[in-house]
């Protein structure tokens, strides 16, 4: 039986739980009286509550985020009541800000703010010696990498072979962007690279094929991003699949030579756009030199197999529809393979919240802290904006219309097109999930034919490369009889993990 549990809430399984495992790794003489156990969110809570109480621990170290906060404030209610003697301490970044006014944090014995990497060591050590500290709120010091022991080791083979395997060679961010906690994480600080690589080297030698890297500015310091591109491209092998976030306005020539010589679809760059507006750029202390993003695109789609996967963001302060839409066009236009819509979220601690007067924000109280509506954009608007997220996944990153979107569009704005098609689906079938392929596919047929006056003798071989192009062989009710016969490109597996790159081989025609 631990006398540590140190334990979370996961959004899926897929996904490690990286901070337990900085925990565990720094507990140095505890380690053997500690056990790490991850749930999800979607498993039973009285099953978790189970498991946790029949380990019988004197502390429960819980990691709370965006994405568990409201059921694991029921688990820890459940579990002050069913075992009030044990000893919960909270920690994450949903209770690192704004802590004094969360139900979770008045349920809980203590709570760690900030990196708790070392903090959560020594306060077991405290506990377990009987002496209890003061005060329940702890902030702990930012710690220097240097001392912060790895957790690399700590990956089951199970986790391996199953779940996304997270990395960092730096934390911290240099910029100031309102809307995110990294701009409060100033300086950037870097790991000892040497120890780094190590640990890397070690993972890859038990068989790691997918890496995602958390740095939020991999690209910030060349030196120490060609070291680790050079690390890896010294090892390639088939199936090697390596995520990073990257600055969309800093690629130098020392970090082009490099990327070009990865194989397709081995390298997937996160690239947060956010906005195309300057005026709302300075709204919210964001810096970005747009038209050097717009050359760095270009040479990533051109001169490289890497797969861009862009962020922008509806609902930020002072940034109309209008303007949001000739954003979407113009990041359209410059052909990265996805584009994710997001929703500006009121995180805890972000200083966006300056704006909520003169921009009349308004946001949902429970998490994700969604924007609901702005001085700019009504709740309506909001609420096709998110429609037309779920749709633009549906049609766009799918990469199940590669071929047909363009011709929806062609000669017209594609945000404006799309919003269209996302009014007329949702008067017809009043939701966006559970959607069968043959359902959209004929849908769409439908739309480009007889609100958009597309001619069906084009549209159909299109529609129908594009509906194969998976590997079915079947044609929509839709298709049939209109057109010939046509070539339809075989089925082709990505040569990255499936489990990293779902998509990719399908998003291979994309104009």
């Amino acid at each position: 039986m631990p006398d540590i549990l140190l334990t979370t809430l996961n959004a899926k399984y897929p996904h490690c739980a990286f901070g337990l495992r900085y925990l565990f790794a720094n507990l140095g003489e505890l380690q053997s009286r500690s056990e790490m156990v991850e749930f999800t969110i979607n498993d039973s809570l009285l099953e978790v509550l189970d498991a946790i109480v029949s380990r019988n621990p004197k502390i429960v170290g819980l990691g709370v985020y965006i994405w568990n906060i409201e059921p694991a404030t029921r688990l820890i209610a459940a579990l002050k009541r069913l075992r009030p003697d044990i000893i919960v301490v909270l920690g994450g970044p949903e209770v690192s800000f704004e802590v004094e006014e969360q139900s979770i944090v008045q349920l809980a014995d203590f709570v760690i703010t900030g990196e708790g990497d070392l903090a959560f060591a020594s306060l077991c050590r405290s506990l377990l010696n009987g002496t209890r500290p003061d005060q329940r709120i702890i902030t702990a010091e930012v710690p220097r990498l240097d001392d912060i022991a790895l957790p690399y080791d700590f990956y089951s083979d199970e986790d391996i072979a199953h779940r996304v395997i997270y990395v960092e060679a730096s934390r911290g961010c240099p910029f100031t962007c309102e809307f995110c906690l990294s701009a409060l994480d100033i300086p950037v600080r870097q790991f000892p690279l040497d120890a780094f690589l190590a640990a890397t080297q070690r993972l890859l030698d038990r068989g790691c094929q997918a890496f995602k890297f958390v740095d939020r500015t991999f690209n910030l310091n060349p030196r120490v991003s060609r070291a680790i591109l050079q690390f890896f491209l010294d090892r390639m092998r088939p199936g090697l699949f390596l995520h990073f976030e990257m600055i969309p306005d800093r690629l130098p020539d020392s970090l082009r030579e490099l990327i070009v010589q990865f194989p397709p679809a081995v390298l997937q760059f996160e690239v947060g756009v956010q906005t195309f507006n300057d005026d709302v750029a300075e709204l919210i202390s964001r810096r970005q030199d747009n038209e050097q993003l717009a050359s760095n695109f270009r040479f990533l789609r051109e001169q490289t197999g890497v797969h861009i996967h862009a962020d922008l963001i509806a609902g930020l302060p002072g940034e109309a529809l209008d303007s949001f839409a000739a954003g979407f066009d113009r990041l359209l236009a410059l052909r990265p393979q996805e584009i994710q819509v997001g929703l500006l979220k009121r995180l805890r601690g972000t200083p966006i919240i300056r704006h909520d007067s003169a921009e009349q924000m308004i946001y949902s109280p429970s998490a994700p802290y969604e924007v609901l509506s702005t001085r700019v954009l009504s709740a309506a608007d909001l609420g096709c904006l998110r429609r037309f997220a779920r749709l633009w996944d549906l049609l766009g990153n799918s990469g199940n219309f590669v071929e047909t979107l363009p011709l929806l569009w062609r000669d017209q704005s594609p945000f404006w097109t799309l919003w269209q098609l996302t009014d007329w689906l949702f008067d017809r079938l009043g939701r966006f999930v559970g959607i069968p392929l043959l359902k959209l596919t004929e849908l769409a047929f439908e739309f480009a034919t007889s609100k958009l006056g597309r001619n069906a003798d084009e549209l159909t071989p299109m529609l129908l490369r594009d509906y194969q192009r998976g590997g079915r062989s079947d044609v929509p009710q839709c298709l049939r009889g209109k057109q010939p016969l046509v070539d339809v490109p075989k089925h082709c597996e990505s040569t990255a993990d499936s489990k990293a790159l779902p998509r990719q081989s399908r998003h291979s025609n994309r104009a």
